[in-house]
């Protein structure tokens, strides 16, 4: 979307004065980090493989295609040389500001990739100061959300965070996937997040997982953007190579052991031959069944990198480590002393079934799937994820809102700022006022 502020740039500064304010840090979800492709030789020039509009889809392929080690437990990228990196600028706030920050895309101001942007705008307006009281945490998406690269990141900045605000309690937001690597965090070093925290708010997290979504990126992939600047952006099908190595969407398939109103489904239209005859049959999957599924669909999934041929099937090594993050996952508790809020978006159709082929159009074979665009049936929720898996976070919160809003957009909304600014206990430096919209759902337990 192209639209909002005509202006390039706006005045991100704070001021010299310290605010009397507890920290925040800010953690983001999946898609929702820059990561720069750094050479590992002395030469060569360090480039943004995401987000970027211009020569997206080619740098995506060359240099953040990847294949999953399961020996180290890392996707790593195809491109051995280079290393994809988090940008730490800006104290952490640099790579999940802005997703692309290049001249012509903030003078368009498309806010597809103005991500944390309009929250640290906020932020700053109410009195929080980069590098003492305001932090971002950015990190490698592709990998698993308990993994130690992210789980160490995550506490040097909580550290770092506490020790620059003199030793004041951090509080954390998170958005998205980010909140599930919170929770295994928490379920890893619960002494340290006690140690380091005070309050924990959470927007739109798949605590239980985006059933339609998901399953259909592990089956054709993810448009990341919409609309027009979809055309400049990495294409589905180069995604859903990628996201088919990558442990963090495993991580988000639904929960089988999660008691749904419903039970999400895949559901496929399968035309059979024998003795001559066609027949089609109607196939059901659920959350335990998909994965034979998955399987047939995926077998002769390959790519082409530098004159090769490289098998992408269903891998089942990131489905055994997915799982046991499902149950860390499941069994994972908020430790005494932390307040905990969380914010879910509703009122957007959001894909919770998926069906693939009709019944005048079947399914041949298995593979057929992955190029086959899907058709979804639909829950209440923000778009991505289902109101129904944001709510049921599985911990005592303070309070529990649910705010009108699509996935990333939530993170710009008003009135998601309004319930931050009240959680949080803070008000906005300005003279005026913005007028918010009505919240639908709100509880606390």
């Amino acid at each position: 979307m192209v639209g909002g502020k005509w202006w390039c740039f706006s005045d991100r500064s704070s001021g010299d004065d310290v605010a009397d304010l507890d920290p925040i840090l800010l953690v983001s979800g999946v898609g929702g980090t820059i990561l720069n492709s750094k050479p590992k030789s002395w030469f060569g020039l360090t480039t943004r493989v995401w987000v970027r509009i211009l020569l997206a889809d080619l740098e995506f392929r060359k240099r953040v295609w990847s294949l999953y080690n399961p020996d180290t437990g890392y996707t790593e990228a195809l491109d051995d040389s280079s290393d994809i990196v988090v940008p730490q600028d800006d104290y952490g706030l640099y790579a999940i500001d802005i997703l692309d920050p290049s001249f012509w895309i903030k003078c368009l101001h498309m806010t597809d990739v103005y991500h944390f942007h309009d929250m640290i705008d906020m932020l700053v307006k109410c009195g929080y100061k980069k590098g003492t009281t305001l932090f971002g945490f950015g990190y490698d998406f592709r990998q698993s959300n308990r993994i130690d690269q992210a789980m160490d990141g995550l506490k040097e900045k909580l550290e770092t965070a506490y020790k620059a605000a003199g030793g004041r309690k951090v509080n954390l937001i998170s958005h998205s996937m980010g909140g599930l690597l919170v929770s295994c965090f928490i379920s890893l070093h619960s002494d340290v997040f006690s140690k380091y925290v005070k309050k924990w708010i959470t927007i739109a997290t798949p605590f239980q997982g985006a059933p339609g979504c998901i399953n259909d990126s592990l089956l054709t992939g993810l448009q990341f953007v919409e609309g027009l600047e979809s055309y400049f952006f990495v294409s589905r099908w180069s995604m859903h190579q990628l996201l088919v190595e990558c442990p963090s969407i495993y991580e988000m398939l639904p929960n089988p052991e999660f008691k749904w109103k419903k039970q999400p489904k895949i559901v496929v239209w399968r035309n059979y031959s024998e003795n001559g005859e066609d027949s089609v049959k109607l196939e059901s999957y659920d959350p335990s069944g998909s994965v034979e599924l998955f399987i047939e669909a995926l077998k002769d999934n390959e790519l082409e990198y530098n004159k090769k041929t490289i098998p992408l099937p269903f891998n089942s090594s990131i489905y055994a480590w997915a799982s046991s993050t499902r149950d860390m996952l499941n069994n994972v508790q908020l430790p005494l002393g932390i307040a905990f809020y969380n914010i879910y978006g509703t009122s957007m159709e959001t894909p919770f079934d998926v069906c693939y082929g009709s019944e005048t159009d079947p399914i041949k074979d298995p593979s057929e799937i992955c190029h086959t665009m899907p058709e979804y049936s639909y829950v209440d929720g923000d778009g991505t994820v289902p109101a129904e898996s944001a709510m049921a976070d599985g911990f005592a919160a303070i309070e529990r809102a649910g705010i009108p809003g699509a996935h990333r957009a939530l993170l710009r909304d008003e009135t998601v700022f309004l319930y931050l600014r009240k959680w949080l206990g803070i008000e906005e430096q300005a003279s005026t006022r913005v007028k918010t919209s009505k919240v639908v759902d709100g509880d606390s337990t």
